[in-house]
């Protein structure tokens, strides 16, 4: 099936395909053509599974298709769509904004955390389309700085999410401040537990449900690895890792797109032939630093996780999140671009301990292990503490000793010294019942004093396929 089977525009399909996207994944197949013909929808899907064009591309379609109504005052919002957090929202806005290419359709993207003046400014020149998390958008309504009595279609992603982080009180109060009548709703969520079911009940008028079995497998060939570091080194770790075999493609993911860019610089500094690829990159800089990878004239692409959507390299060897992804799927899709078609490949993450938070969810989302090894040289100061949800014990292999300071001190259990004695090998665990302490999920390393406190750490998709 193609995306002109579904009965999308041909502004839309020109966007589409001037960033490779050939193919509608299942939940774009089944979600498309009920919401272009205005039905209001429930549909379950996880992130990766392309359900931001799935409710996307028809939202667009109406905005671009139906004239603006005249009225007095600014223009108010015709679509608005409610996401959980900064980042699910700001990707969302960037993914509409490159699907709309083609059209002329004023948008905002509204989140807490930042100051309130550059969100009032677009406010108070009208927009038709409004990306928004539920607090700050409560914030904006208390101010009466948006009115969204005009608006024709709502969406509600990761709808699951936004009821766990405590938004039910505030998207009630959202619901209120839309009109009831000639209004389309469309519910995602990766589960339909009862308070998702009975939000439906109460604001949506007869929805079509489909459902989508989440891909969170990875291929059997795919090795996991898991280097810990001080942040402020990771960069050093990475040159270090790349300069092993210059000739080796990788692709390197990274949180944002100024980072993307100052990655990309210092590694080709370093001597290392590197492009980067994100949103702020024009289509013909993409496909260009995209070829240039494919024909080997780069050998390290750096790109965010948007951008490298349309990513399709075939036997690629390696892939090295730089930073790790805030949404556990996501680390699926990086990875799965590595390891295909019996291939093997290898999946290196370079974590911080701000983020031993974030590689214990994908530890418990893909329900295996990764070997944990210090990298000799760079081993962290302080060793990263997994806390008392750790992914899992921390093992020695069988009658290996950790290995002691240079000084002939106490056992270091970093799995290496500063002295650059070998590294330690150990395994993040899915959560299996016998860990110590007998928590089922987490103990301490090796080397850790017993009884020492432990802390909790911190805070792409498929080839061709419309996110």
């Amino acid at each position: 099936m193609s995306f002109e089977s579904l009965g999308l525009a041909p502004f839309l399909l020109r966007a589409l395909a001037e960033q490779g996207y050939e193919n509608p994944t299942p939940i774009q197949e089944q979600a498309i053509p009920l919401a272009l013909d205005g039905r209001d929808l429930l549909a379950g899907a996880q992130t990766g599974t392309g359900k931001t064009a799935a409710f996307g591309l028809p939202l667009l379609q109406h905005l671009g298709t139906s004239p603006q109504p005249v009225g007095p005052g600014p223009r108010k919002p015709r679509a608005l769509v409610l996401a959980p957090t900064r980042e699910l929202a700001t990707q969302v806005h960037d993914s509409l904004r490159g699907y709309s290419k083609y059209l002329r359709i004023p948008s905002a993207c509204i989140y807490g955390g930042v100051g309130m003046g550059n969100q009032l400014d677009v406010l108070r020149r009208g927009v038709d389309l409004l990306v928004a998390c539920p607090g700050r958008l409560i914030d904006h309504l208390e101010r009466r700085s948006i009115d969204l009595s005009g608006v024709e279609i709502l969406v509600l992603d990761e709808a699951d999410r936004m009821l766990d982080m405590g938004f039910l009180p505030s998207i009630k109060r959202i619901l209120a401040k839309l009109p009831r009548q000639n209004r389309q709703t469309l519910l995602f969520s990766a589960t339909f537990a009862e308070p998702i079911k009975a939000l439906a009940m109460e604001f949506m008028r007869n929805p079509e449900q489909i459902q989508v079995t989440p891909k969170n497998t990875v291929a059997e060939t795919i090795t996991h690895k898991v280097h810990p570091v001080d942040g402020a080194r990771k960069r050093e770790l990475l040159l270090h890792l790349l300069a092993e075999d210059s000739r080796v493609q990788t692709l390197v993911f990274a949180k944002t797109k100024h980072g993307s860019d100052k990655l990309a610089t210092f590694l080709e500094k370093s001597g290392i032939k590197t492009a980067a690829i994100h949103g702020n990159k024009s289509q013909g800089q993409r496909l260009r630093a995209l070829g240039d990878f494919k024909a080997g004239r780069v050998t390290v692409l750096v790109a965010t996780d948007i951008a490298a959507r349309g990513i399709d390299i075939n036997e690629l060897p390696k892939v090295i999140n730089y930073d790790l992804p805030m949404v556990p799927e996501d680390y699926v899709h990086r990875i799965g671009r590595t390891g295909r078609n019996g291939a093997t490949g290898e999946a290196i993450s370079l974590v911080a301990q701000d983020e031993a938070k974030l590689l214990r969810q994908i530890v418990r989302l893909l329900g295996t292990d990764m070997e944990i090894r210090d990298v000799p040289g760079f081993v962290p100061q302080t060793p990263i503490r997994w806390g008392n949800s750790a992914p899992g014990k921390a093992e020695v292999p069988g009658g290996e000793r950790a290995p002691r300071r240079g000084n002939g001190g106490r056992p270091g259990g970093n799995g290496g010294n500063r002295n650059g004695q070998p590294g330690q090998r150990r395994s993040a665990h899915a959560g299996q019942p016998g860990s110590p302490r007998g928590d089922g999920n987490g103990a301490r390393r090796e080397g850790q004093r017993q009884g020492a406190p432990r802390r909790g750490g911190g805070g792409g998709r498929g080839p061709r396929t419309a996110g």
